[in-house]
């Protein structure tokens, strides 16, 4: 699981066998930081993580991260019963986007060995441009981005990389945290020759994209998504980690 929200100074994979639910956020509802996923860990998948991604060095995290919540509120979902074990991989933020997508190339064969690769963040997320009455609409600089991106990923995945120079980059991503996931599933794209595939679309909140995609995955469909709540008055700040 490649999480926006374990983005640090290196790049690691967590490495215990029981992986704490992490809240890594303030000022939400109660019933949140109620939220425990048990997920277990699993210790050789990031022993063989390491292996297949030489000669770029991944540290093993023993005890310092877990599941935070830009994978387990993915995972709560798809995985409610969490028995299927979960290994994070963190996003290096002093690499450049050509790191992320190479690296997101290297993991390929762990999908021969029945691995499945999850990589969770925003094509488009501003959340200093949040407007709570644009429930489901996006700006149009949030949609000219999300549509450009989701030109390149049907097409040319590997261009990803490219699109900081699109002209409407530094609104859609003005911290590259979310969108660094995205690559790594351009990265895989490419590494097998695989299109892919748009799971679910959207906007919220008019600068939150919700488009995301699926690498060689047939997944059934759900019908009309249900849409984005409307926020209460003390929704928090941007710095709230959401």
């Amino acid at each position: 699981m490649v999480s926006a929200h374990w983005y640090i100074g290196a790049t690691a994979v967590t490495a215990m066998p029981l992986p704490r639910t992490i809240h890594d956020f303030y000022g939400f509802p109660p019933a949140l930081f109620d939220v425990q996923y048990p997920a277990p860990g699993l210790p050789e998948l990031a022993e063989e993580a390491s292996d297949v991604v030489h000669p770029t060095w991944v540290g093993a995290d023993l005890d310092s991260w877990g599941i935070d919540h830009g994978t387990w509120s993915v995972l709560t979902h798809a995985f409610p019963a969490a028995d299927i074990p979960v290994v994070q991989l963190s996003i290096n933020a002093f690499r450049p986007m050509d790191f992320h997508l190479q690296l997101g190339a290297r993991l390929a064969p762990l999908r021969e060995r029945g691995v499945l690769i999850v990589a969770s963040g925003n094509v488009v997320h501003n959340l200093r441009g949040v407007n709570p009455r644009m429930l489901d609409e996006g700006f149009d600089w949030a949609q000219r981005f999300d549509e450009a991106a989701k030109a390149v990923m049907l097409d040319e995945p590997t261009e990803a990389v490219r699109l900081d120079g699109h002209r409407d980059f530094g609104l859609a991503v003005p911290t590259p945290d979310h969108f660094i996931p995205l690559l790594y599933l351009a990265g895989l794209a490419g590494a097998t020759e695989t299109r892919p595939d748009v799971l679910v679309d959207g906007y919220a909140y008019g600068s939150l994209s919700m488009t995301a995609y699926t690498v060689g995955v047939s997944c059934p469909s759900v019908g009309s998504p249900a849409g984005a709540p409307t926020l209460p008055d003390d929704v928090p700040a941007d710095s709230a980690n959401i």
